[in-house]
Formats: C-alpha cells, structure tokens, sequence
C-alpha cells in the first residue's frame, strides 16, 4: 500500500507567530533568520518578529520583514478597559513602524478596507473604515482650518471581487495613482490555526497583503512591489478550518483519557505518535476530499468583528494624528 502524500494539504495560517510556532515544532530551534522578542502586560502578550533573510524567509514561509502579533485571550470578554489598553498598545507598536519605514508627521496615508461587509467574518476592513478619522478632505478644501497635529488621512472600502467584479488591487492601485499617498494600510480578516487566536489576535506587518489567502483564494497582492509605495498589513484571524478543529479536540480527548487512565495508547495508537502539524495534516487529508474543511467562525462573531474594528480604528487614530492622546485613544472613536 502506498503512503499518503500530504504535500497537498501542508497547514495554512496567515499569522507569522503560528509559522514560527510550526517550524520550530519541526526541530528549527531557534530558527536562523529569524528573530524574536516578547513582552507581557497584564494579559497582553506582544510578540515581536524579524524575518531578517531568505533563510528566515523560506523556514516559516513568510515574507521578509518585521511582524508584530498582539494576543490578548480576554478580549472576547467585551471588556472596555481592556480593549483601550490594546488600542494603546496597538498605537504604539503601529508608530515604531512608521519610524522604521520613514513615514513622515505630514505624509498622506490610505487606509484600504478589504473584505465583504455583507459577510461578518469578513467585514473586519469595512468596519475599521467606518470608524477611522478621515481627514483628506478638509486639507483639499480648507487646509487653513486644519488644527496642528494632524495629517491627511482617506480611506476605501473597494469590496471582493464577486461584487465589483475589479480585483481588489486593481481598485487601489488606481486610488494610489490618483490621490499618490505615501503609505497604505491595508486591514483584512485572516485565518488561524488555532481557535484561541481567532478574534482575540492582531497582526501588523510591514510586508503588505494578499487579499484572500487565509481561505486559499490566490489573489494580487498589495504590496510595496505591487503599489510602489510602502504597505503595512493589519489582519485580525476571524475563521479557522474544520480541520484545526478536529485536531484540537483530538488533543483535548488525548489529555483527559491521561488524566483518567494515565494511558491512552489504546485509543489513540499511532496519532500519539505524531507531532501536531503532521496529525493537523492527516485530518485534512481526510476531510478536504469529501468537502468537510469548512471554515468555522464564532456564533458571537457580530460583537467580537465591531468591538476588533474598534479597537483597530483608535490604535490607527492615535498612531496616525499627534493630536490625538495615545494613552486615551478611546475618546477618538467614532
């Protein structure tokens, strides 16, 4: 009997955090290009990542170039407190970025919203969009009325391509042609490989976006390459696979048959035997076939996609306009 060929069903997560997870599981420790550093504040963890090189590059399938991943596993709790905490946390990481990228005070930004707002899960963009400060327009139409400390800021929702029927690169493209920015910001709703993280993550890269990759659909990126301008990606993981799911729960039967019986060999045989990417493998190989891999989003998802989007917008808000108090980016949300 011939082996399984798995390479058809290698593990997909837009997040940076989990791929470095991933290859070091695989016996990359620590991985060579590649850099780390965490912090923690109170439940906040901050996850700072370096893809220095190719090599880094090629052991975690991402991108080269600076990843932040802020994981916060209390934010579903709807917190206000706490969600004002992110939005400050985020502002400030979001400024470290715009230093390294020589973003100047004065620079025009874009702020690009990705996704479908007729489709929860994905409306994460649209949303930040609602709720960002626009502020474009009074310097195109009365620049002398403008109060210091702010800058031009505008803002698209282009939609998916099943509505407009104009890819999503195409549609910016021509904006940043037109209206010539200095930076895009592009937010999108991702996918996780691990539940924990699914609306309780963010991410910010300075590598730009593909829209649509979290749910495999191949897509023009929008990235420095592609718009000629720096881009800087902000994803929130809002669905996860079936597949994960299943191996989740595998692992949660597995460590309570172990607190019963102190052995669960008998049951679970050769799966114990396997490490967590080949076995998250082998469950999609199963399932994918018979068209089970479904994408899975919480039922609570309509509170936890507004209060994310919100966070989002104040931690942009303070990060973008120096007259706005990063330490009370809740009183600039709209």
């Amino acid at each position: 009997m011939s082996e399984l060929d798995l390479s058809l069903y290698q593990v997909r997560t837009d997040l940076a955090l989990e791929a470095v997870e991933m290859a070091t599981e695989l016996g990359s420790t620590p991985i060579e290009g590649v850099a780390k550093d965490v912090i923690e504040d109170q439940g906040i963890t901050i996850t700072r990542l370096h893809v220095q090189n190719a090599l880094g590059s090629q052991a975690i399938g991402k991108m080269i170039g600076h990843y932040i991943t802020i994981e916060v596993p209390e934010l579903r709790n709807g917190d206000t407190n706490l969600q004002d905490r992110v939005a400050t946390h985020m502002a400030k990481e979001f400024e470290q970025f715009l230093v390294r990228l020589n973003i100047a005070k004065d620079a025009k930004i874009l702020i690009v919203g990705l996704g479908n707002w007729n489709v929860t899960p994905d409306a994460l963009g649209p949303i930040v969009v609602e709720n960002v400060m626009v502020t474009r327009h009074f310097f195109e139409l009365m620049p002398n009325d403008v109060a210091p400390g702010y800058r031009p800021v505008s803002a698209v929702s282009p939609g998916v391509l099943g509505i407009t029927g104009i890819e999503s690169s195409e549609i910016v493209k021509g904006i940043v042609d037109q209206s010539k920015p200095d930076l895009v910001i592009a937010i999108d709703a991702l996918a996780s490989k691990s539940i924990e993280r699914v609306n309780t993550t963010i991410q910010i890269a300075d590598t730009g976006i593909h829209p649509g990759s979290g749910i495999g659909n191949k897509r023009k990126g929008l990235t420095f390459e592609s718009l000629g301008i720096p881009t800087i990606a902000i994803g929130v993981p809002t669905v996860v696979y079936a597949s994960t799911i299943v191996n989740n729960t595998i692992d949660l039967m597995r460590s309570h048959l172990a607190k019963q019986n102190g052995d669960n060999d008998k049951i679970f045989g050769l799966l114990n035997q396997m490490n967590e990417q080949e076995r998250l493998m082998f469950v999609k190989e199963v399932l994918e076939p018979v068209g089970h891999n479904l994408l899975v989003t919480p039922k609570e998802i309509d509170e936890f996609i507004e209060d994310i989007g919100n966070i989002i917008a104040s931690g942009l808000n303070a990060a973008l306009h120096e007259a706005i108090d990063t330490n009370n980016v809740a009183a600039y949300t709209h």
